[in-house]
């Protein structure tokens, strides 16, 4: 497998404008950061500058939710079917059985078919609020519909001749395993993501092929077995992986992932954590994830202190609003006004049902209530929380890690908070 030639592109433009002076969608997303790598920067513009694409994004169900690390790629569907390109959201039913090795340290958990079918089945409910689907607008496939049938020595000998194992390895994607150890069920996701690349192809007219930064080797992958085995071009472009201004990926919480789902990150965490977000991402992020208009938003670029509050007050909202909608932004916002007023409506607080099995002699301690909300990783850690002064109950400092609280304290509603910003409300019925 050659590598093809490509563009890197390593800083916006100086004009995002072309000849006639009108912003094209090629143009916006420059502006906005989001591209990384591109095969053909004057094809791609064509395509999707004309409405000519249809495209397609891979997410492998790995969880029976979507999680920001996602967002990115379906705001950026959303931009590109408005501007009239055809999106083909790629459920990875079939890659699922394999785990893409990218990013990771270590081998994937195994799922059972029953799991994968369940996290597809949430999947496209959750992507039904970014991407418009039916006919001849967007469409929802399952790799599993062509992979699982797929016969190993066929697919030897049809695709397999077709990469170069030397090659292979030095993608990033399995060169960081080497040490640590690749397994060969792995090693075999790029030939399967360059499978789905050429089958969409051929049967959807898909010409074009979308993902984060950290999957340029799979697309290479793709565009180049398509050009071998149908003498034909279909292009790659890469998207800008969300990082903060540390160098780390956005999108983790100390409870884990920021999820989609309402039911596992609240509109109102949800909403929390970018109100949240350093002064140094503020800016960057609501270029990169908003649907502002970028005159907007490059007069943001001059706000200083205090405004950059406000700027994390509109990211908050205008997030929350896409994800949850404009009625359950409003609550979040409005309830965060209120806790950061020391107003006392937490009714759209996240909350956690405390049951009587869970006291001991009437009473729960704090260590224990904190587990229960899940506002630490461990009990050692909030036992340093409670030490270093940053655990608070109902607006007081909890001094001890002996401090309990009885049945009806709980009865009452605990309002706990860790830090500065993360609120919590503990109760019993």
């Amino acid at each position: 497998m050659e590598t093809r030639i490509f563009t890197r592109i390593k800083k916006m433009p100086l004009t995002r404008r072309n000849e006639r002076n009108v912003m094209t969608i090629y143009d916006e997303l420059v502006g906005r950061g989001l591209i990384a790598q591109v095969t053909d920067e004057n094809e791609i513009k064509e395509l999707i500058n004309n409405g000519k694409a249809t495209f397609y994004i891979g997410f492998d169900p790995t969880a029976d939710s979507l999680h920001v690390g996602h967002f990115m790629a379906l705001c950026l569907m959303k931009r590109l079917q408005m501007a009239g390109n055809k999106p083909v959201v790629l459920i990875g039913g079939g890659t699922g059985y394999i785990g893409d090795p990218s990013g990771r340290s270590d081998m994937r958990s195994m799922m059972t078919p029953e799991t994968i079918q369940h996290n597809c089945d949430c999947f496209k409910k959750q992507m039904e609020r970014f991407i418009e689907f039916g006919e001849d607008k967007a469409i929802m496939v399952n790799n599993a519909d062509w992979l699982l049938k797929l016969n190993y020595i066929d697919l030897l000998r049809e695709v397999g001749a077709c990469f170069s194992v030397n090659n292979m390895l030095r993608a990033e994607c399995y060169r960081q395993r080497m040490e640590k150890g690749l397994s060969f069920l792995e090693f075999n996701y790029m030939i399967m993501q360059s499978y789905d690349f050429y089958h969409l192809f051929q049967h959807y007219g898909c010409n074009m092929q979308f993902g984060g930064d950290d999957q340029w080797s799979n697309m290479l992958g793709g565009t180049e077995l398509i050009r071998r085995k149908l003498g034909k071009d279909a292009y790659a472009m890469t998207i800008t992986l969300l990082m903060n201004s540390e160098g780390k990926k956005m999108g983790k919480t100390a409870k884990g992932a920021v999820w989609l789902d309402p039911e596992k990150t609240s509109p109102f965490e949800f909403f929390q954590y970018w109100r949240n977000v350093s002064d140094a991402d503020v800016l960057k992020c609501i270029r990169m994830l908003t649907f502002l208009p970028l005159s907007q938003i490059d007069a943001m670029d001059a706000w200083e202190g205090s405004k950059l509050n406000e700027a994390k007050e509109i990211l908050a909202f205008e997030l929350t609003k896409l994800v949850h909608g404009e009625t359950e932004a409003e609550k979040a916002r409005e309830a965060s006004h209120a806790l950061f007023a020391g107003g006392g409506d937490d009714s759209n607080m996240p909350s956690t049902q405390i049951m009587p099995e869970q006291l001991t002699d009437g009473a729960i301690g704090i260590l224990e209530l904190m587990d229960a909300c899940r506002l630490a990783a461990s009990r050692s850690e909030a036992r340093r929380l409670i030490t270093q002064g940053g655990v608070f109950a109902d607006d007081n400092k909890v001094g001890s890690i002996d401090v309990k609280f009885t049945a009806e304290q709980l009865k009452s509603g605990i309002r706990l908070r860790k830090g500065k910003k993360v609120y919590h409300k503990a109760y019993m019925e």
